[in-house]
Formats: structure tokens, C-alpha cells, sequence
């Protein structure tokens, strides 16, 4: 994608539908694993909280030890997807969040609370506030040297500036959702990468 410059010499963002494309260009031949890391992470989510469900209580707290963390993990997949990194065996890599459970669990806690906390005012602050982490993941797995606060502080800084469009972004995907829901829901295996992708392409504009 052709990097574009302000009148002060330096980088713009680029607009959304340059980075849903780069996003595409990406995946173009490249479906395969990106699917298939989607699917095992769908079904192994899924399966654990429908299990702990079925035990009361146990839902939410499944979801907060178990998907939070393999949620960061999904994210970093994608980012090394998009660096060319380890395209050829993406299926396993949301797993690898438990090489370093404590962390990723420290920061998705941290964040489940501090956007609850939002919410509590009002919920358009807590949407504000889950935008500005948006990029905590991939801060995280750039930077293991930083605490899970420095982490999301560092999310909300390139995020400064920055959430409108990426709220605009995640809009723009609404009408590939309704039409995933036509095919019974098997098209959300494509379009959960190409919004990943679409993502990881918006934080490394960002950087």
C-alpha cells in the first residue's frame, strides 16, 4: 500500500478502504490457515463456555480465564500473519497465550474492568474506552518489557486521535456480517480474518 504524507513530511493514516484492502491483498491465495485458525478458535471458545455454562456461575468466569487471554492470543496470530510470520501454521496460535498466562490474563481483567467501570457512567464512554485498548494485543506482544498498564496506556496513545475511525472501520463490515448470517454463519470464517487483518493493518498504520 502506497504510504501517503501530510504537508509536515510525515505519515498519514491511510483511509479505511486502502486498509481493507491491504487486508484483502494479503489473504488473496492465503485463505487456508487464516480460516482454519478461526474455526479452531471458534469452536474451542465455544465449546469451553457452553461446558462451564452448563455449571452455574462458571460462564463468566470461563470467559475471563480462558477466552480474554485466547482472545490476545487470536490478535497476535493475525499480526504475525500480516508480518509474514509463521503463515504456514497459524492453526495452533491463539494457544500460545498460555506461555504467558499471567500476563495476558493480568491485562484482559485489568481491561474487562476498567470498561466496566466506563460503562457504569454512561455506555458511550465505555465504548470510547474499549476503542482507545483496541490495539492493547498487539502492544503487548511488541512490547514484553511493559506492564499491562504501560501496555494499554500505549494503546490509548496511538489510539488518541484515532478511535472515530476506527469505530467507522468496524462499521464498515456490517453489511458482510448480514449476509454471513444468509449462509447460516459459515461465512463469518472468511470475514472474522479479513477483520482481523483489517485491524492489525490499522495498528501498524498507526505505528
Amino acid at each position: 500500500m502506497e504510504e501517503t504524507f501530510n504537508k509536515y513530511g510525515s505519515a498519514m493514516m491511510p483511509e479505511n478502504s486502502q486498509i481493507r484492502q491491504a487486508a484483502l491483498d494479503e489473504l488473496r491465495g492465503n485463505w487456508t490457515q487464516p480460516v482454519l485458525c478461526t474455526l479452531v478458535y471458534v469452536v474451542v471458545v465455544g465449546c469451553v463456555e457452553f461446558l462451564l455454562q452448563l455449571v452455574p456461575g462458571l460462564g463468566q468466569i470461563a470467559s475471563l480465564l480462558i477466552s480474554a487471554p485466547m482472545g490476545f492470543g487470536f490478535c497476535v496470530a493475525f499480526l504475525n500473519y500480516m508480518r509474514g510470520i509463521d503463515r504456514d501454521d497459524m492453526v495452533g496460535k491463539p494457544f500460545l497465550c498460555f506461555k504467558a498466562y499471567g500476563r495476558y490474563l493480568g491485562t484482559s481483567l485489568l481491561m474487562t474492568v476498567y470498561v466496566f467501570l466506563w460503562t457504569l457512567l454512561l455506555i458511550i464512554p465505555g465504548i470510547i474506552k474499549g476503542l482507545a485498548y483496541a490495539m492493547t494485543p498487539y502492544v503487548m506482544h511488541d512490547h514484553p518489557e511493559m506492564s499491562a498498564d504501560e501496555c494499554i496506556e500505549h494503546s490509548m496513545a496511538l489510539m488518541d486521535g484515532n478511535k472515530g475511525k476506527l469505530f467507522l472501520l468496524s462499521l464498515s463490515f456490517i453489511g458482510w456480517g448480514l449476509l454471513c448470517v444468509l449462509t447460516l454463519g459459515i461465512g463469518f470464517f472468511w470475514l472474522i480474518p479479513y477483520m482481523q487483518c483489517s485491524i492489525v493493518k490499522f495498528y501498524m498504520s498507526l505505528r
